[in-house]
């Protein structure tokens, strides 16, 4: 559908659709497929970083934001079984205050966050995940 106004341009940016893959991938992972999705994001994330021709930065900080932020998922989850196993394992009475804390605060957080991901993909913005995201690529600065 073509955009109205002028302020609009007629094509998306360099590697708008690598990073709406990025991002979707991310969201799959957090929500759909956990493990599998992220297998691909991995190996989209080492095919394309050090591509001749470059991979345009907006690609480039999508694949980079969700990797990371993969990562940082991941990262929690085993510190939220180890809290569990520590406090007296997964029939212990603190196993489902664990459980709900960790979906109330920060599943649901990384998935928001995800969601402003892909927002800014489909826009053909780049975007910096807060707290947990890498620094953007040089060529970014002006695609905020």
């Amino acid at each position: 559908m073509p955009q109205s106004g002028s302020d609009y341009p007629s094509q998306d940016p360099p590697g708008t659709r690598l990073a709406i893959i990025a991002e979707s991938l991310y969201l799959a992972n957090l929500l759909l497929v956990p493990g599998f999705a992220f297998i691909i994001l991995m190996v989209i994330f080492f095919k394309h970083r050090k591509e001749t021709p470059p991979t345009p930065p907006l690609a480039l900080s999508h694949l980079q934001q969700t990797l990371s932020a993969s990562l940082w998922a991941g990262v929690l989850l085993v510190l939220v079984n180890l809290f569990i196993v520590l406090m007296g394992g997964y029939s212990g009475p603190n196993t489902w205050m664990a459980v709900i804390i960790y979906f109330t605060l920060c599943h649901s957080t990384l998935i928001l966050i995800g969601m402003f991901g892909l927002a800014k993909a489909l826009a053909g913005k780049c975007f910096r995940y807060p707290l947990i995201g890498r620094a953007l690529p040089a060529g970014c600065k002006g695609m905020l």
